[in-house]
């Protein structure tokens, strides 16, 4: 990547903001902000402190712990969300019902939401959530960039076949250009740059050209 890396000094100093259990409790919908997505235990909270070079996000080895939407500042005009984790969570079904709710309640009336980045874990991509994320990406015009994590768990020949495989099958399912896609490792710092591009690109610290240019 460029040594100018417009968003490097921003992720550095991103900061926690609020937790929302609602919509109304959001910061007010100004600005740019950027949502993390992904079914439980798909590495959401890994992912989003790797990015930022901080640690935002609770990670934790039980799926299902990020049950707010957790808003940070990187500036006055810029935010990063962390949203609700989505799957086999050990949870009451009456909570995973509440957090299906408001997640939906966001995405649908959020006007500062610029762009979504959805977690897939490699060994296990396009899941039924992933499959609604990117059914609702679609028909929203929403911007959608995909983490293929935890790709140190496979063989670098095995996690390119992967990523070329999912690649081919949205493609398939949902047309072309709907979701860039890439692989990530946040142990192994892999993919960092070309998904931080991503977000200096939504976030309006780039031109598109310059991102493509820089990956």
């Amino acid at each position: 990547m460029s040594s100018k890396n417009p968003i490097l000094g921003l992720c550095q100093q991103a900061t926690f903001l609020i937790s929302a259990a609602k919509v109304d409790q959001c910061p007010d919908d100004q600005g740019l902000e950027v949502a993390f997505a992904g079914r439980s235990n798909a590495g959401k909270s890994s992912a989003l402190n790797t990015l930022t070079h901080a640690n935002l996000a609770r990670t934790s080895k039980t799926p299902g712990r990020t049950q707010l939407l957790n808003f940070f500042r990187l500036d006055d005009e810029r935010r990063l969300v962390d949203l609700p984790g989505y799957g086999y969570a050990k949870v009451p079904i009456p909570l995973k019902q509440h957090w299906q709710k408001h997640l939906e309640a966001y995405l649908g009336s959020r006007e500062s939401l610029c762009g979504l980045v959805l977690m897939m874990d490699i060994r296990h991509p396009l899941t039924e959530f992933d499959n609604m994320m990117l059914d609702w990406c679609k028909a929203s015009g929403m911007p959608l960039h995909i983490l293929l994590t935890k790709a140190d768990k496979l063989t670098f020949g095995a996690a390119k076949n992967t990523l070329l495989k999912v690649r081919q099958e949205i493609r398939k399912g949902w047309g072309d250009g709907v979701a860039s896609i890439q692989l990530f490792s946040a142990p192994k710092r892999q993919g960092v740059d070309e998904a931080q591009l991503v977000l200096a690109q939504w976030l309006g610290l780039i031109e598109e050209e310059e991102a493509q240019q820089d990956a």
